[in-house]
């Protein structure tokens, strides 16, 4: 499966030949990209608050005068937004070894400098794949968490209960209510949550 077409390849090198390379290289694929000069740039981007809400993925030299790839890493590491936005370093062989350090600690993987262009490119659409699965897993978190709190206190109570497999008459024995009072606030919990047993609430529920 190809990446979205609107997905975003992110370039921080202060090599002005190599961005313009790697620019052409993706333009050749049919990649979007947006390249920048140095950690500090793509830094202050990210200081304003950018969340991806398209499939991205970051090219990231190791070595660069000032913010280093690695100081950057860290960055992205404490904004939560490594799985968002996996990050291929390009390294040297020098750097090889913290290079895959890093990929331990969650980078996506690492690319020696030269470099094959099919190679590179194969991992950068792994990588934009990766990343469109993450951001559609936090959308559709996101979208159950409006669902739950659309709930009212008692239809939460019923709810919880429901996911456990209890029948309607030990949920209204637990809670103190009609089982007819249960069964209304099952079906508006299931109208809500979108499911249509309680089979399905659990595995959502699990989803969280």
């Amino acid at each position: 499966m190809q990446p979205a077409a609107d997905a975003t390849v992110f370039i921080v090198d202060d090599d002005a030949g190599v961005r313009e390379a790697l620019a052409w290289l993706l333009r050749s694929r049919r990649l979007l990209s947006a390249a920048y000069a140095s950690a500090e740039e793509f830094d202050a981007m990210l200081a304003t608050g950018f969340r991806p809400s398209q499939a991205c993925c970051l090219l990231l030299d190791v070595r660069m005068p000032g913010m280093s790839g690695l100081a950057l890493f860290e960055r992205l590491a404490e904004r939560n937004l490594v799985q968002a936005m996996p990050v291929i370093f390009l390294t040297g062989h020098a750097d090889v070894p913290t290079a895959v350090d890093m990929v331990k600690r969650g980078a996506f993987d690492f690319c020696e400098k030269p470099f094959s262009d099919n190679a590179l490119v194969d991992r950068i659409e792994e990588a934009l794949r990766k990343s469109g699965e993450v951001l559609a897993a936090q959308r559709a978190k996101g979208e159950l968490q409006t669902r739950l709190a659309d709930l009212t206190e008692r239809e939460r109570d019923v709810m919880e209960l429901v996911a456990k497999g209890l029948p309607n008459k030990l949920i209204a024995d637990q809670l103190a209510i009609s089982v007819r009072t249960v069964e209304v606030h099952r079906a508006r919990v299931f109208d809500k949550m979108e499911v249509k047993s309680a089979v399905e609430l659990a595995n959502l529920l699990r989803t969280l």
